[in-house]
């Protein structure tokens, strides 16, 4: 019986050795551009992935930062949803979104279309108008815009010349998120940017065709420019959406989230349970909360969107 096996044997070798060496011919240029990549996936693991598990370990548990968590289950997303501050967190928040979201789209459209003419000097004029969003998320602009709508502000200056009493914009529930929405609506530079490289990739011809059957400005805009730009649309809907959801700085140093939790966004809410309260586990389960909200909220922007973007490489019809 041994003489069988160690007549296969020499046959045995090179054949793990042709397997070995398919497997490394297959695997060198992948591990080439792993090590390329090899900083960003370092980060990803240790910056991103890691928190991601340890927050979805701490969401089952009593955790104060000062003493070990505590297992507790479900209790800290049962006593979320008996939360009323949580549920105002989301208003507030669903609010600021379907406001925010909308405005900065139509005012990056709008200033695109503005940008996209041949004019002399456009190039310093475009510069100019991305700036705001250069700085808009520091906290220099942040104080800036919190003095521009306080009681003695430009906003109120300018409205004194009409004679239009002083308002506390900022201090006001009625209008204190509307001076947040402001501020992230000034700050469309990003969208922009991004609708100006759209409408540059409109073919002419389209226009040129249009205007032979007679369609105005008007008829163009509306069957023409924008079915082109959907794809770019959807884009920066998403994205916009989701930056909205995070929104964080401009509540913490313009409002502190008042008056009144008007302004007391989720991210803020999630801020002061974790810092504040130092309730790192409930803080955890509102962090996958927005996680959950966020995902759904783009499933139904992409799943919507076969109804109203246009591919030309599917034939359109919003497929």
């Amino acid at each position: 019986m041994a003489k069988p096996l160690a007549a296969n044997q020499p046959t045995a070798v090179p054949a793990f050795r042709r397997l070995v060496r398919r497997v490394r011919a297959r695997w060198d240029a992948p591990v080439a551009g792993y090590l390329f990549i090899s900083p960003w996936l370092i980060g990803f693991f240790i910056l991103t992935l890691w928190p991601m598990i340890q927050s979805l370990y701490f969401s089952f548990t009593d955790y104060s930062l000062l003493e070990k968590p505590n297992w507790i289950g479900l209790d800290n997303f049962r006593d979320l949803f008996r939360d009323r501050f949580f549920y105002n967190s989301l208003k507030v928040t669903f609010l600021y979104v379907l406001t925010s979201v909308p405005l900065r789209l139509a005012a990056a459209l709008f200033i695109a279309m503005l940008l996209a003419k041949n004019i002399r000097g456009m190039s310093f004029y475009r510069t100019l108008v991305y700036l705001p969003s250069l700085i808009g998320g520091s906290l220099a602009v942040a104080v800036l815009w919190r003095n521009i709508f306080g009681v003695d502000g430009f906003v109120n200056a300018v409205a004194g010349w009409f004679g239009i009493a002083p308002k506390n914009w900022i201090g006001l529930p009625e209008t204190a998120l509307g001076t947040l929405v402001l501020l992230s609506v000034w700050q469309f530079g990003s969208a922009m940017i991004i609708f100006l490289a759209g409408l540059k990739q409109i073919p002419k011809e389209l226009y040129e065709a249009s205007s032979v059957d007679g369609a105005n400005k008007f008829r163009q805009f509306f069957h023409v420019t924008l079915p082109m730009l959907s794809p770019v649309m959807l884009f920066n809907l998403v994205m916009g959406v989701i930056g909205s959801f995070q929104m964080f700085t401009s509540a913490f140093i313009i409002t502190e989230g008042g008056p009144i939790n008007s302004t007391e966004v989720y991210a803020l809410y999630l801020y002061d349970k974790a810092f504040a309260n130092l309730e790192m586990g409930y803080a955890s389960a509102l962090a996958w909360i927005l996680l959950v909200i966020v995902a759904l909220a783009t499933t139904i922007n992409f799943v919507a969107s076969k109804y109203w973007v246009f591919y030309e490489t599917e034939g359109g019809g919003g497929r």
